[in-house]
């Protein structure tokens, strides 16, 4: 995968140290010389072009017409919006990212401009909070689709409510579904008649509202109702 990255602040930086980490290919984009003097110790030389990220013989340079991503992480959030804009309409880049730095602008940051993923910092540590005060020991495995939906796993305790309960009895809602089951290190598929024990270690995709269903369920029978 090839990812272009206009911006070279420190989140930026940590996100192309990362993705060269996982042997994909990246281009930053900076012209700022103290902070093109910090990337240069952090960063393969062949990474880094410098040059205004929002400047399209710049971005070509960067290799933005062959691009499979490109994240907009700049400081101005009306920059980020253009170079998105830019990014689909001119270049026909498959997938883009588009920081938002103030979160009173994150209602602009959608498919009008072309963002695929808008990366609001603010938003995603509020939905942290939220999930480590409600879902108890649940652990989030993936995001998908912008974080509608968690694949999610947690160990069944031997007081939970749903021992010895058919996964058709669960009442799990219409965007919850029970992907596997690990049983004594053996995966079992989830069938709507199989019985749930102390100890199986369960993978489901759900929604919020599933999320609250399943932990509900794997609660101790003398937590609540």
């Amino acid at each position: 995968m090839f990812v272009v990255i206009a911006g070279g602040g420190r989140t930026a930086t940590q996100l192309a140290t990362l993705l060269i980490g996982q042997d994909h290919k990246i281009c930053l984009v900076e012209h700022r010389p103290e902070v093109l003097a910090r990337l240069h110790r952090e960063l393969p030389t062949e990474a880094i072009v410098e040059g205004i990220p929002t400047d399209p013989h710049i971005l070509e340079q960067a290799g933005i017409a062959v691009a499979d991503v490109m994240a907009a992480m700049l400081t101005e959030d009306a920059e980020n919006l253009a170079l998105c804009y830019l990014a689909r309409t001119r270049y026909k880049v498959p997938r883009i990212i588009g920081r938002i730095n103030d979160p009173r602008n994150a209602w602009l940051f959608d498919e009008k401009f072309h963002v695929d993923v808008a990366l609001n910092h603010a938003q995603v540590l509020a939905s942290l909070i939220e999930e480590e005060m409600s879902l108890g020991d649940m652990m989030t495995l993936l995001k998908l689709r912008r974080g509608q939906y968690s694949l999610v796993e947690e160990k069944i305790l031997p007081e939970a409510r749903m021992v010895g309960m058919e996964i058709k009895d669960l009442g799990l809602p219409e965007h919850c579904i029970i992907t596997a089951v690990i049983r004594h290190g053996d995966m079992v598929l989830p069938r709507g008649t199989t019985v749930l024990e102390a100890g199986d270690e369960i993978l489901a995709v759900t929604d919020l509202e599933g999320m609250h269903r399943l932990n509900y369920l794997f609660a101790p029978r003398s937590g609540g109702k």
